[in-house]
């Protein structure tokens, strides 16, 4: 920061005005471009169960969430997602080996567990019994699967500001937005409120652990929720929330039956281009027709809400560049070009190590690209020591 001269001849500036060499300030990325760039690469993702390719997202993920988060309490949580993936695996493992479906002659048996009788209504559930490397290695991969589902969704809440998000929903949505955002938000000021009360404790040379540090952690973090949620409530009271516009029972009645008629037509559209003997006019027109309704409906029941956006997000070619990677993405692995599609989920009959299809690994690393792609996030800025106080630390 540096202080600026007062020119009486021009108009006036102001009294501290960054110092940014001439450069252009860093922006934040528009959040809906993170939801896409992780929603398309989720939807890779459920294509395919294979580990190479599976541990290929995670480590691109990964890369560009290191690259492109920022300092917000909401981007120190995806470590907390990782141990969330890896309980998914270790549950789905255990659960295979408890509920074993039995061996085939030519699987690698590893060791038994007791079995346990089931009764009569039961029948078909086997509780212990032999456990086979196959049988194992086949759960690790089914929940690797569900894990990097998981990874997408952290890492799209680690790189988009939920609350900025908000502003991007239409008048309709508006309240249910604010509850999905307050809910999303919950647990990482949750573990912000865990490490910050931890800290504290520390510095007070608190030295219990275990259960006993236990009590004195849950007590500060729920009054600091307390405290939270009435400023939390304070806030939206000051600023109008629900307090909607004036609003017909014709014009709600017509908002009702416009999102009523749409989700049946989504529903119906949905189910013709997933059953191929269904009829053509239940696929793709039945779910432009849904879509064209619900649009309708939530333009109509979004006039009830009044509200004002300040400096809304900007749109350019760095949102399109993100969106694209994890879109473009998706499509090379559903369309089958370059690559045989039993290579994205290889047996395990007989066991050999999976293969690593060129074509879909470069379409996950293309989706890293977004790491540099995205503008960069701003750092804090911290005020300069004077250099005489320097001198007197030292």
């Amino acid at each position: 920061m540096r202080l600026a001269t007062t020119d009486t001849t021009g108009p006036p500036v102001s009294c501290l005005a960054p110092d940014t060499g001439g450069r252009r300030l860093t922006r934040t990325l528009h959040p809906v471009a993170w939801w896409i760039w992780a929603l398309a690469l989720a939807t890779a993702v459920s294509r395919t169960n294979n580990p190479l390719l599976l541990f290929l997202v995670l480590t691109v993920l990964g890369y560009v969430i290191t690259m492109r988060r920022t300092e917000a309490p909401w981007a120190k949580g995806f470590k907390y997602y990782l141990c969330l993936a890896l309980t998914v695996v270790a549950i789905r493992v255990v659960f295979r080996a408890v509920f074993a479906t039995g061996i085939t002659p030519h699987d690698h048996f590893l060791f038994s567990l007791p079995h346990i009788p089931t009764p009569d209504w039961y029948a078909g559930i086997q509780l212990g019994g032999p456990v086979s490397l196959e049988a194992l290695l086949s759960a690790a991969a089914d929940g690797l699967r569900l894990a990097c589902l998981l990874c997408c969704i952290g890492a799209a809440n680690t790189l988009a500001n939920p609350k900025r998000a908000l502003r991007i929903l239409p008048g309709a949505l508006y309240e249910l937005g604010v509850a999905v955002t307050v809910s999303i938000s919950v647990a990482p000021q949750l573990v912000h409120s865990v490490q910050r009360v931890h800290r504290a404790r520390r510095l007070r040379a608190g030295r219990t652990k275990g259960l006993r540090a236990l009590r004195g952690i849950v007590v500060p973090v729920l009054e600091d929720a307390l405290e939270r949620s009435l400023r939390l409530a304070a806030a939206m009271d000051s600023r109008g929330y629900g307090r909607a516009g004036a609003a017909t029972r014709r014009s709600r009645r017509a908002t009702g039956a416009l999102m009523l008629l749409g989700m049946c037509g989504l529903c119906a559209g949905a189910y013709g281009l997933l059953d191929a003997t269904a009829p053509a006019v239940l696929g793709l027109p039945a779910l432009a027709a849904g879509g064209l309704l619900c649009v309708a409906g939530l333009r109509l029941g979004g006039r009830r809400v009044t509200r004002t956006t300040y400096r809304p997000d900007p749109w350019r070619a760095a949102e399109w560049a993100v969106a694209c990677c994890g879109v473009l993405s998706a499509v090379l692995l559903f369309t089958n070009i370059g690559f045989d599609a039993a290579e994205l989920n290889p047996s395990i009959y007989p066991l050999s190590w999976p293969p690593l299809p060129p074509v879909p690994a470069a379409a996950i690393l293309f989706a890293g690209a977004a790491g540099f792609l995205a503008p960069p996030p701003s750092t804090p800025i911290r005020p300069a020591v004077p250099a005489q106080l320097t001198e007197e630390a030292k």
